[in-house]
């Protein structure tokens, strides 16, 4: 199963690809943990991405093509959920032609759609610890201790992507650019799956697998 995973910033790709791969035994290949860990490790391609993830803007194409096309190819036969990847049109012909080439392609797109108020009011109450990674919410997912991880290591903090200014600026990078990307795959007459995730995780994961299962992907 090779699945595409599309929605908004904070719309929780992330939480519902971690359930997809739980259940289906895929990889989980998100575009912006590995552009995180490639900064944080101070590799050539995490300093060039890094001013344009701190101002909420997108990366290079040319860029998160290699990155992603080389992630794909290091899975195992059993499949993959992309997560944040692609989100334009040319990284989305880019991974059409790489896949092409090896003689695999798509068998799903994934959209989860959630109103801009919500993801709003979703990321910059999102916290972060800094040293494992745990992600809380201080309306949602608040932590046992006001401000501190539960696992012990520390105080929480906000990313920087994840202030109200930075938040309004990606949610409008994606609907000037990411959208159309929706688009492309509609003229395709690719097979997509389209759902509502303003509403708790656990529907929004239940819609999920039901409507890949109903789609016998």
């Amino acid at each position: 199963m090779k699945l595409i995973l599309l929605g908004p910033p904070g719309a929780g790709k992330g939480t519902q690809c971690k359930r997809i791969v739980e259940r289906y035994g895929l990889a989980h290949l998100s575009s912006g943990d590995i552009l995180r860990s490639e900064r944080a490790a101070g590799s050539d391609l995490g300093k060039k991405a890094q001013s344009f993830m701190d101002s909420g803007g997108l990366v290079p194409d040319d860029l998160i093509i290699d990155m992603m096309i080389g992630a794909i190819r290091k899975t195992s036969s059993t499949g993959y959920v992309l997560d944040g990847f692609p989100r334009t049109i040319v990284q989305a012909e880019g991974l059409d032609a790489a896949l092409k080439k090896a003689g695999e392609q798509i068998d799903a797109i994934v959209c989860l759609q959630v109103p801009d108020e919500a993801i709003l009011g979703r990321m910059t109450g999102r916290r972060s610890c800094p040293q494992c990674g745990a992600v809380y919410h201080v309306v949602n997912l608040k932590p046992k201790k006001d401000g501190w991880c539960d696992k012990g290591c520390g105080p929480l903090v906000q990313r920087k992507d994840d202030t109200p200014e930075v938040v309004s600026n990606r949610l409008k990078t994606y609907h000037e650019q990411t959208a159309a990307v929706l688009g492309y795959y509609q003229s395709r007459q690719s097979r997509i799956l389209e759902i509502d995730a303003d509403r708790p995780i656990d529907s929004v994961t239940e819609a999920v697998f039901k409507a890949l299962e109903a789609a016998s992907v």
